[in-house]
């Protein structure tokens, strides 16, 4: 059984990622981004991965027990303001995590697919989108993937002209996630343009510069933020427009610590 919130303190939330001993993206990216918010954020290793700055040489997810352990001992101890998924490693990692957040249906659930590294890095097989599609989608609050991954998840048949976006995130939305955040961070366009989909269509668009990069880790960083913005007790489309802002600005004042 979870502990009441104490008065006065910090909304709590607990990340589901990979580490990266980087630094720049998964886990350790979800950590500064959710403590520099104001939140006091749990985590549930659900691979390790051997990265540089440079590219990932080497995933090894985490057994599914030990994944659903570290969670279920945290939560029965803590309660959780928000949940934010990123990199889950297995098929049976996304099975065994989304048996658990069935028990918490309340809590806000925000998902970074996470089909790919920024950098092109293969992460995800078919059978682990199929797994985010069938057992985490439904019980998402908040998906944010970018136009490739979109469509991955939409499950675009052989023979069918390429969909819109909307007609993508319109899928989405169908199996039960409420509410999807396509982000045009890989359109090489001038500007960068978000869009928010739910149920009636689009919610809001929001128009960034597109800054000098390449980046690795803005994908964590924003989904983490949604999850701090809406523990912090934002409404959705605020939250959403708040975390895009946080974002842009941490690219904005991005350094190059490696090669």
């Amino acid at each position: 059984m979870q502990s009441e919130p104490v008065p006065g303190a910090p909304p709590v939330v607990l990340t589901f990622a990979a580490s990266d001993p980087s630094s720049g993206a998964g886990l350790q990216a979800d950590l500064l981004t959710l403590a520099s918010m104001g939140c006091h954020p749990l985590s549930v290793v659900t691979a390790i991965t051997v990265q540089d700055t440079t590219g990932v040489e080497g995933v090894l997810p985490m057994e599914a027990e030990w994944v659903a352990d570290q969670a279920r001992c945290v939560l029965e101890d803590m309660p959780v303001d928000a949940f934010k998924i990123g990199a889950l490693g297995s098929v049976e990692n996304i099975a065994a995590i989304a048996e658990i957040l069935a028990d918490y249906p309340d809590v806000p659930l925000i998902l970074d697919p996470a089909l790919s590294i920024g950098r092109g890095d293969t992460h995800a097989t078919d059978a682990m989108t199929h797994a985010l599609r069938d057992l985490l989608l439904p019980q998402t609050t908040v998906a944010t993937p970018n136009g490739h991954e979109l469509r991955l998840l939409a499950e675009q048949d052989d023979d069918e002209s390429e969909p819109s976006l909307a007609d993508c995130a319109g899928r989405l939305v169908s199996t039960g996630c409420e509410f999807v955040l396509v982000t045009g961070t890989h359109d090489g366009t001038r500007e960068i343009v978000n869009t928010l989909y739910g149920k009636g269509g689009v919610v809001r668009t929001d128009t960034w510069a597109r800054l000098p990069g390449p980046f690795n880790g803005a994908g964590c960083t924003l989904a983490s933020a949604i999850a701090a913005m809406l523990a912090n007790g934002l409404e959705l489309a605020d939250a959403v427009r708040e975390a895009q802002d946080y974002t842009w600005n941490a690219l904005r004042k991005a350094y190059r610590p490696g090669m």
